[in-house]
């Protein structure tokens, strides 16, 4: 078969078919890099889950430093529930590093004992210079955050992130505290940030000495009519004046503190310019109005959705 007319195999290439050559380098050698690095990260974690790395000099004064500051993570009393293979998987190298950062900056004195454990994080009560915190710590082992990408993807804080384990758990930090502050510098109720470093988040603690406030899930609200508008009105503010979309509001992400409710978990919150954003807003007030009818308050989905739009 002949070549087709007009084309020319020793004519020189285009700058678009140069560009085109120079991005097919480019990707190659970035998925030779991460497969360098996959089996650098395997040989790394086969090492950190024997703690081989801590008797390395710098290693071993550095935790010798901070050990009795963590003894409140395994648990004591009646939050004895970390056993040592746990506090093994949540402070592998990299987040004794993070924690010794922050400590070393003033941000943590202690942590004193857990609050919760969950897919994502595991979350401790901890003594700071200037009161209690919460400290939020998130896990760092592959398969936690295989299906986050749709919360990142499309949010225009965040382009041109690089899909690297390792850098898409400190990205989903950082989101999480840009988002509490968006939202706390718009008068939403949420955790207020304190501090971070890659995998590590500081925040306002909610509840008191005897453990955290409880989730709306597991409380009788008395009287839920004027709870459903508040939080209705929560959905609507961050909407329409933080121009945000929680996308995964439920009674599990609701504390119930001080007789009042407090949003948490923003980390997966979209801006409004996310492909996704009205997808996710519809299900946020859907399950508004579902817990709300479960509670006895005569109310209608599409009323709920015109007071978040309009």
């Amino acid at each position: 078969m002949s070549e087709p007319e007009n084309y020319d195999l020793d004519a020189e290439p285009t700058s678009v078919e140069k560009q085109i050559e120079a991005d097919n380098i480019a990707l190659a050698e970035e998925m030779w890099k991460a497969d360098e690095e996959s089996i650098a990260h395997a040989e790394m974690d086969k090492k950190l889950d024997s703690w081989t790395w801590m008797k390395e000099k710098k290693y071993a004064t550095m935790f010798k430093e901070i050990e009795h500051r963590l003894e409140g993570a395994l648990g004591k009393g009646q939050f004895e529930w970390v056993d040592r293979r746990v506090f093994d998987q949540v402070f592998d190298q990299r987040t004794l590093l993070s924690v010794y950062k922050l400590m070393q900056q003033g941000h943590i004195d202690t942590l004193d004992w857990p609050i919760a454990r969950g897919k994502e994080a595991h979350v401790f009560h901890a003594t700071t210079p200037n009161g209690v915190a919460a400290v939020k710590i998130f896990h760092t082992s592959n398969a936690v955050f295989k299906g986050l990408m749709q919360y990142i993807e499309g949010d225009p804080r965040f382009g041109g992130l690089r899909r690297r384990h390792h850098e898409l758990v400190n990205i989903w930090v950082r989101k999480e505290h840009r988002n509490m502050m968006r939202m706390s510098n718009h008068g939403l109720r949420v955790p207020e940030p304190h501090a971070l470093f890659r995998n590590v988040l500081v925040m306002d603690y909610l509840g008191d000495k005897e453990g955290p406030s409880p989730r709306l899930r597991d409380i009788a609200v008395e009287d839920p009519g004027p709870v459903f508008d508040e939080l209705l009105n929560w959905l609507r503010d961050c909407w329409q004046k933080a121009e945000l979309v929680h996308a995964d509001f439920s009674e599990y992400n609701i504390l119930w503190h001080n007789g009042e409710p407090r949003v948490i978990d923003v980390g997966q919150a979209v801006t409004s310019t996310h492909p996704h954003a009205e997808e996710f807003l519809v299900r946020d007030v859907t399950r508004l109005v579902e817990w709300a009818q479960r509670q006895g308050v005569d109310v209608e989905l599409a009323e709920a959705m015109a007071n978040v739009l309009y």
